[in-house]
C-alpha cells in the first residue's frame, strides 16, 4: 500500500522483514544498512523496550528510477521475532508492500519458523492482504551453520505460496541484498502497472 507524496514528488514503500526470533531480522537491516552511501538513508532507529526491539529506516535508492515522474523511497522494518508481540507485529505490517520472510535454516528452529510463518498469513490477512498476492520472498538464512536443514525440507514446511526464494548467510552477508532487491524489484513492477515476478 504505497504512499505517495506528492510535494516531494516521492512513493513510499514499506517492506517488512518478518520471522521468528533470532533468525537473522536485525542482521539483514542492519547489513543492509550499512551497504548504502551516507546521502541515500536516514538514520537506522531502533525502538527498544524492555520485552521487544524494532528496527527502521528508510532511502532513497539511486538505480531503481523514476515511476511516472516520481521518485521510490523504501522504508525498511522489522518486527519482534516472539509470537507474544503479536500487536506489534500488526501494527508493523499495517500498509506494507512486500515481506522478506527470515528463515532459521537450523534443524531445532523449524516448529518457530512455521509458528512464524502461519502468523504473518494470519495477520496479513485480519489487514486485508493475501499472502499469496503481497511480494514474498522467503530467506533461508543461516545456511552455513552444519545443522542447517535442507532447502528442500524448508520448502516443504514454509514455501505454500511459491514465494522467491534466496539461501543466505545474513551475518556473512551472503543472500541479504539479493533477498532485498528481488522483494524491491517486484514492489516496482507492481507499481509500473505490470506484475510481480
Amino acid at each position: 500500500m504505497s504512499f505517495i507524496n506528492h510535494n516531494a514528488k516521492e512513493i513510499h514503500c514499506k517492506i517488512v522483514y518478518y520471522g521468528p526470533s533470532l533468525g537473522g531480522k536485525t542482521t539483514n537491516i542492519q547489513w543492509v544498512y550499512q551497504s548504502l552511501a551516507q546521502d541515500q538513508k536516514s538514520k537506522l532507529v531502533a525502538l527498544n523496550t524492555e520485552i521487544e526491539r524494532t528496527l527502521f529506516f528508510d532511502f532513497l535508492p539511486l538505480e531503481v528510477g523514476e515511476i511516472r515522474g516520481f521518485q521510490t523511497r523504501f522504508h525498511l522494518y522489522t518486527v519482534p521475532g516472539q509470537v507474544i508481540y503479536d500487536a506489534s507485529r500488526k501494527l508493523i505490517l499495517k500498509g506494507l508492500d512486500g515481506v522478506i520472510f527470515v528463515a532459521d535454516s537450523q534443524a531445532d528452529r523449524l516448529e518457530e519458523n512455521i509458528a512464524s510463518m502461519k502468523n504473518l498469513e494470519k495477520n496479513l490477512e485480519q489487514q486485508g492482504y493475501n499472502i499469496r498476492e503481497v511480494p514474498l520472498v522467503i530467506q533461508y538464512n543461516k545456511r552455513d551453520l552444519p545443522n542447517a536443514l535442507p532447502i528442500k525440507e524448508l520448502r516443504q514446511h514454509l514455501n505454500h505460496y511459491n514465494a522467491q526464494e534466496v539461501e543466505a548467510s545474513a551475518f556473512e552477508g551472503k543472500g541479504v541484498l539479493e533477498s532485498f532487491k528481488l522483494v524491491s524489484k517486484n514492489i516496482i513492477q507492481i507499481l509500473k502497472g505490470g506484475t510481480a515476478v
